[in-house]
């Protein structure tokens, strides 16, 4: 690996800084080690970086204050018994750890609880904490984002023309921690020709008319940008001409920069900005075909997929459970511990009318940055899908943390 750091300093720029997809546990974010006969290792001269102003750190959750109970009441507007299968999903994967096995226990004893025996269970046993910025605001961004719904085909056709692409082979992951501390949860994709790591294939080249990707395909679609969005999500429902649903998820990604094709069209004058949601796009590209893949290929990142298992109720989030319509979130795990419950206040998209909500933290996104900021999963399809193309609200967090889960700087 270490023939190829000359190379990785010249792609940081362009890869570390690439937007992370939402992950799915088994497949995401792994890196491939290449195999190399033991040699001695000369020692290392590290790169001159150019000075910068210190970045603030913040403890794992050093951003939630302790807050009262009184402070949700609005709980209470909820029907938490809908909100109750999402907890189990969270219980399913966090009842190992010490902090979380006791009151996942407990909730594996409650057999079809109601509303108040819900209530009064998340009162006994765990704590109410409220979510922060860095300049100790409380209040943040609620996007949404939903699992998109194509018409697609096992084989190439005249109709199905689109690949969504499985992981390529040669697609090399390095995690730059490996080489130099300070870059934690950086990393670096490429592939190798010769001796050395260079980028890997942009969306342009992978598009073209002989991709050399061909052979990787998992499936074929019927439009290109229902496909360029099924990237964006990270996950969505492919729907045979039989009937049959396929669950893909995400895989990998090729490590170019993300760019939005949104703002392209504003910059254009193609767009206004009120009218560069994810419906506005769709019918800008109905409208230009002839234009769409030159605006496509200004995003050069691309999303590779993977066939999920059969009958999952949704898609996998980053907690590795299968997340379920209103009732997860993507959050930044930073400040919010993956699977913990949270109440979310906020509004409905375009709307003042409340929509305040028991959701579980079970997924993660790379625009998920900060203490007050959360990613609302509306589910599948065009309904969920103009849902969370319109969602750019304002929102409170609170989240409850068993009392057992001790937090940094509060022991």
């Amino acid at each position: 690996m270490y023939r190829y750091i000359p190379v990785l300093l010249a792609l940081l720029l362009a890869a570390c800084g690439s937007q992370e997809v939402k992950p799915t546990p088994t497949a995401c974010r792994c890196a491939v080690d290449a195999e190399h006969p033991a040699v001695p290792i000369p020692e290392v001269q590290k790169p001159q970086l150019e000075p910068k102003t210190a970045e603030i750190k913040i403890p794992d959750y050093g951003l939630l204050r302790p807050a009262n109970w009184q402070d949700v009441e609005s709980i209470q507007q909820d029907n938490l018994v809908q909100a109750w299968p999402a907890w189990m999903q969270s219980c399913s994967a966090l009842k190992t750890k010490p902090a979380w096995q006791n009151v996942c226990e407990i909730a594996a004893t409650m057999n079809n609880p109601d509303p108040v025996a819900i209530q009064q269970y998340f009162k006994q046993y765990f704590n109410v904490y409220a979510t922060t910025n860095v300049d100790s605001t409380d209040t943040g961004m609620i996007t949404g984002y939903y699992e998109p719904l194509l018409k697609g085909s096992p084989v190439k056709t005249d109709t199905y023309k689109y690949p969504l692409y499985s992981r390529p082979d040669d697609l090399i992951t390095v995690e730059l921690a490996s080489l130099f501390p300070e870059l934690a949860n950086k990393r670096v994709r490429g592939r190798v020709v010769g001796t050395k790591l260079i980028p890997y294939y942009s969306r342009s080249e992978i598009d073209a008319n002989q991709s050399p990707l061909q052979g990787a395909e998992l499936l074929w679609v019927n439009d290109p940008i229902d496909l360029f969005f099924l990237q964006i999500q990270g996950s969505g429902l492919v729907v045979l001409d039989n009937g049959q649903q396929i669950h893909v998820g995400y895989a990998d990604q090729n490590g170019q920069s993300y760019q939005s094709i949104g703002r392209v069209l504003i910059n254009r004058g193609e767009l206004s900005a009120d009218k560069a949601s994810m419906q506005g796009i769709k019918n800008w590209a109905r409208n230009n075909v002839d234009k769409l893949q030159d605006l496509l290929n200004t995003n050069p990142s691309y999303v590779f997929f993977r066939e999920l298992p059969k009958g999952l109720p949704g898609p996998l989030g980053a907690l590795g459970v299968p997340i379920l319509a209103e009732r997860a979130v993507a959050v930044d795990p930073r400040f919010i511990p993956l699977g913990a419950p949270i109440f979310l206040a906020t509004t409905y998209p375009n709307s003042s009318k409340p929509l305040n909500r028991l959701m579980m933290a079970q997924d993660t996104g790379g625009a998920i940055k900060g203490g007050v900021r959360a990613d609302f999963f509306w589910g599948a399809g065009n309904e969920a899908g103009k849902q969370a193309g319109a969602m750019k609200q304002k929102g409170k967090i609170w989240v409850f943390l068993p009392k057992e889960f001790v937090l940094p700087g509060l022991q």
